[in-house]
């Protein structure tokens, strides 16, 4: 599947982003929520990162699938989830990895 890249304006916090596209004359919307997780506000004591991510993952709203974990900062870690009706449209590959 070929990508295409799109800056985002950067910001703190949450942002919802809508991408509609038009391919051969076929349109396609779809969402993405890119949220920063703050490492002091995992939710559960823990010093380990990855149980944290674990954690956030398992909790997180059911409608929505994780895409992509960003690079992780003293601070906090950005991850940017996909609606999860939407990952059809993504690459078959990229579509079995989410183990949908």
């Amino acid at each position: 599947m070929a990508h295409i890249a799109i800056p985002i304006p950067s910001q703190l916090g949450k942002q919802d982003i809508e991408v509609e596209v038009s391919i051969n004359g076929q349109r396609q919307a779809l969402h993405y929520r890119v949220e920063l997780f703050y490492w002091n506000e995992c939710g559960m004591p823990t010093v380990d990162r990855a149980e944290c991510l674990r954690h956030i993952l398992s909790e997180y709203d059911k409608d929505w699938t994780l895409y992509y974990m960003g690079s992780p900062t003293e601070q906090f870690i950005p991850i940017t989830f996909v609606r999860k009706k939407e990952t059809l449209l993504l690459s078959p590959f990229l579509y079995s990895l989410l183990n949908l």
